[in-house]
């Protein structure tokens, strides 16, 4: 008899040996450069495989990086009715994630990697600008839509932040619907209110 040759079976090896291809490869490479098929054949298994585990580039980065996966399932949702009240479906689902111990817990090791070394700060951003930020600035349509969707993004982790881990308060003992209520507010204006620096729009270049 000879030996079984080819890619990996499925099972729980095969799962193990994606994760570590893919936690090489973002590392190696950040988000943006990394593709499935290329993890896929890092582990010596077919891309398919990969689907079937994790669905998609999105979801396997969150479990290369241990975050579970309901930190982004809410994201793909919150267009749907426009981007008129997206300020406060934003802020709801932020505050839903945050208020999750077993949610929180590694996006603060997530932000606290991509504090201290450049080439994680490099792949979170990548992964935010790229798959949670830009679909909103894609709907928003604006010249400044970048602008707008970063400084929305700010908010929205600053407010967290503070609430979650810094417990400041009074926002750290605030009802969650006030706190959905404010935060949605100012990232709404973030996103479609008058951003304007003495008569320019906000991000217009000085002469």
């Amino acid at each position: 008899m000879t030996g079984r040759t080819g890619r990996r079976p499925g099972g729980g090896s095969s799962r193990a040996a994606i994760l570590n291809a893919a936690r090489a490869r973002f590392a190696a490479e950040g988000y943006d450069a990394v593709s499935v098929r290329a993890v896929a054949r890092d582990a010596g298994v077919d891309p398919a495989l990969v689907h079937r585990f994790f669905g998609g580039k999105t979801e396997l980065f969150a479990a290369a990086m241990q975050v579970p996966p309901e930190a982004w399932h809410g994201w793909a949702g919150v267009l749907d009715d426009g981007v008129d009240h997206a300020g406060e479906r934003l802020a709801r689902l932020v505050e839903r994630e945050w208020a999750d111990p077993a949610v929180r817990s590694p996006l603060v090791g997530l932000l606290r990697g991509a504090v201290t070394n450049p080439d994680a700060a490099a792949m979170v951003r990548e992964f935010v600008g790229g798959e949670l930020l830009g679909p909103v600035a894609r709907a928003l349509g604006t010249p400044d839509a970048g602008l707008r969707t970063a400084l929305a993004g700010s908010q929205l982790i600053g407010a967290a932040l503070a609430r979650h881990v810094l417990h400041l308060e009074p926002l750290a003992s605030a009802d969650q619907e006030t706190v959905v209520t404010l935060v949605g507010a100012a990232v709404q204006r973030m996103l479609t209110g008058d951003l304007q620096r003495s008569g320019e729009p906000l991000g217009a270049p000085r002469p």
